[in-house]
């Protein structure tokens, strides 16, 4: 009797245990009851009834890195769900352009189960359901756009794939945070006659910024020869200018000293008769004396009008004695 109250009390003990359920920050569990379900549990004490009722499991992806460091995944069933974000590496796979060239893609995928009810209930297997639905997905955009296309395109890939998964999984209960492609891998030999290609824009592109130097070079220098020419020609004409200026100075200050001294000399004479034949023979006296005055001149003659001359001189005689 006393072994058999020994076997009860454990049994009791036993579906007590079974009972209790503690759940972790961030993650739910599915109850069903009798298969049907009937509540999910928070995180942090719940309890359950044993036999009548127990969790319902969903399939998670899980990859691991095997020892010769080969990257693998699988799935597995696991009674507690996930709520936190789940990143998604997903395979290379090929995939045809719009221009028919073979190229291969791999993606990463940021997702969050919001209704763990929908993630278990409304698709068997969430992460093959999300893989598979990437992958077409991304075959039908990358097939939209020509190779050259798609390589400057990420980020609209991106955004036009990461709209078209969120609508898809909003009914799986699953929201799409993210997508981002990660290679592009074209043809090899794609990639060479891209490399030749971007050689010769770079070539071409060195060759129109040399040219475009050497031509602002020859601009900048006839515009520093124009101005230099322009600077020189206008201190010339300045320097003509002062000339012009120093020259009509001394000549107005000459004939200011001139017009003095005549008018001194009339003044002078002017009780004395006739300073005008005096002014016109010293004019006279001063020409002829500049004209011979070189040295190779030999011949002394007397300029026409020479009785004109020394009729001035004999008048200055006159005046002279009349003094």
């Amino acid at each position: 009797m006393t072994i058999l109250l020994w076997i009860l009390l454990v049994a009791l003990i036993v579906y007590i245990a079974k009972g209790i359920l503690i759940v972790q920050q961030q993650e739910v569990v599915i109850i069903e009851r009798l298969g049907k379900y009937q509540k999910t549990l928070e995180s942090g004490l719940n309890f359950i009834i044993p036999v009548l009722e127990a969790p319902r499991g969903m399939s998670k992806r899980v990859t691991q890195r095997g020892i010769d460091g080969t990257v693998y995944s699988y799935s597995k069933d696991v009674s507690r769900i996930d709520l936190r974000e789940t990143v998604f590496d997903f395979p290379r796979q090929n995939v045809i352009t719009k221009d028919n060239v073979t190229i291969t893609i791999n993606a990463l995928l940021y997702y969050q189960i919001v209704d763990a009810k929908k993630a278990v209930y409304a698709i068997a297997n969430l992460p093959d359901a999300i893989e598979k639905l990437t992958q077409t997905t991304l075959r039908n955009l990358v097939g939209q756009l020509d190779l050259d296309e798609t390589l400057v395109s990420r980020d609209k890939i991106n955004q036009e794939l990461r709209a078209i998964l969120d609508e898809a999984t909003n009914k799986w209960g699953v929201k799409v945070n993210r997508v981002e492609l990660q290679d592009i891998i074209p043809p090899a030999d794609i990639q060479s006659s891209m490399e030749k290609q971007m050689k010769a824009e770079r070539d071409r592109r060195a060759a129109i910024l040399e040219a475009e130097g050497l031509k602002k070079s020859a601009i900048l220098k006839a515009e520093g020869q124009k101005e230099a020419a322009i600077n020189q020609a206008e201190g010339e004409k300045q320097a003509a200018i002062l000339r012009a200026e120093g020259v009509a100075q001394a000549r107005v200050i000459e004939a200011d000293a001139e017009k003095e001294a005549i008018q001194r000399i009339i003044n002078a004479l002017a009780d004395k008769g006739q300073p005008d034949k005096y002014l016109i023979a010293m004019k006279y006296l001063e020409t002829l004396s500049d004209i011979t005055a070189g040295e190779n001149n030999k011949v002394v003659y007397m300029p026409y009008e020479a009785t004109g001359i020394l009729s001035s001189v004999d008048g200055i005689k006159q005046m002279f004695d009349k003094k």
